[in-house]
């Protein structure tokens, strides 16, 4: 019957506080199929409501609707009532070191518990600060890390575009050596040919040159002696002539 009772209760257990958790966990540990790689709910970081300092408030909680307010008590009651009449426990000088104990156990735990506690607390939030401290640092590195990767992707999208002015600025550059060149070529053939036409300017020059002295040397070496005077002897005339005609008209 009592067997019946556990199985019973740990069943309706499984779905209430940490108690439950504790069983849920503690059944669970007993499989060894997949059902163990299962997630589990996470343990609570407080322990849950006690009476008289080891009664867990579930098992009450679990009584009250079968027996009421008293049941749990007389359930206790009734148990080791049960237990000293069969003589399952017997009293002796165990007993009374065990509530000796016990009571000095209960003593300090009331008297230094909560320094206790509060020290624990203390080192476990010194802990939980520090990783968050070094959580909050990997989780700023991480961050700066995305941002510099976005700015790396927004540098090799804007690649295309200065790809695209250095192909230009290289075409550019090919033009303006070649119309360079061009006009280099332009020049040399245009100085080439001023320099054919002068040439030719100055044979026809000399040429002419050349014929104006023989003209003039021929026409020198035709006139004999006798014509020279002849000539000079008319020009002599022309010029008297001349001279009266001025005189008469002045």
């Amino acid at each position: 019957m009592l067997s019946r009772i556990i199985i019973v209760s740990a069943s309706a257990l499984k779905g209430s506080g940490p108690l439950g958790a504790g069983l849920v966990q503690a059944s669970r540990s007993l499989h060894t199929t997949s059902q163990s790689l299962a997630p589990v709910p996470p343990l609570p970081e407080k322990g849950g409501k006690v009476r008289h300092g080891i009664f867990p408030e579930e098992i009450f909680q679990l009584l009250y609707p079968k027996t009421g307010v008293t049941g749990p008590y007389m359930l206790g009651t009734g148990l080791l009532l049960y237990m000293l009449s069969k003589e399952i426990y017997i009293i002796n000088h165990e007993t009374f070191a065990a509530l000796s104990m016990g009571a000095i156990i209960f003593y300090g735990a009331k008297k230094f518990g909560p320094g206790v506690a509060a020290f624990a607390d203390k080192l476990n939030e010194d802990k939980v600060a520090k990783a968050q401290e070094v959580k909050d640092v990997a989780m700023a590195s991480l961050a700066q890390a995305v941002e510099d990767e976005k700015k790396e992707q927004w540098r090799a999208e804007g690649r295309s575009m200065i790809f695209d002015a250095k192909r230009n600025n290289v075409a550019m550059l090919l033009e303006t050596n070649y119309r360079e060149r061009l006009h280099m070529v332009t020049n040399e053939v245009k100085r080439r040919l001023d320099y054919q036409i002068a040439l030719q300017d100055l044979h026809r020059r000399m040429e002419q040159e050349h014929m104006v002295k023989w003209v003039e040397k021929s026409v020198v070496g035709s006139i004999t002696p006798q014509q020279e005077k002849e000539s000079i002897a008319k020009c002599i005339t022309d010029l008297k002539a001349l001279a009266k005609t001025s005189q008469a008209t002045a």
